[in-house]
């Protein structure tokens, strides 16, 4: 079935949207690897997160805590270990918010899709 292509049901009409869909996605920003304090790490476009995740990175202490889980326990321990405080990670959270194509404060969940 093409992009534009309808598939009749009884008395009503189903759009595919996959083809759209997959170049939004085949559109995101590639991943981003940052470097900090001789700890390096990568985060994805937060439009490439789950879903789950995509709902709570419009608040910042959210976003820490979604940059966290995206890194993991171990990459995390890392962090603390080189001497990083809450403003380094306000600052890689502002920043990955940015590369995201998003605005503080502006959920890529609920963001015009």
């Amino acid at each position: 079935m093409s992009p534009t292509s309808t598939k009749k049901n009884p008395g009503r009409e189903v759009v595919s949207l996959d083809a759209l869909v997959q170049q939004k996605r085949d559109a995101l920003p590639e991943p981003t690897d940052y470097s900090l304090f001789g700890v390096e790490f990568t985060l994805p476009s937060m439009r490439a997160l789950p879903w789950d995740l995509q709902e709570k990175v419009g608040d910042l202490n959210d976003t820490i805590g979604v940059m966290a889980e995206v890194l993991g326990k171990d990459k995390v321990r890392e962090m603390y270990k080189a001497g990083y405080q809450l403003g380094d990670l306000e600052v890689i959270a502002l920043d990955w918010q940015k590369r995201s194509g998003l605005e503080s404060g502006e959920s890529s969940a609920s963001s015009a899709s």
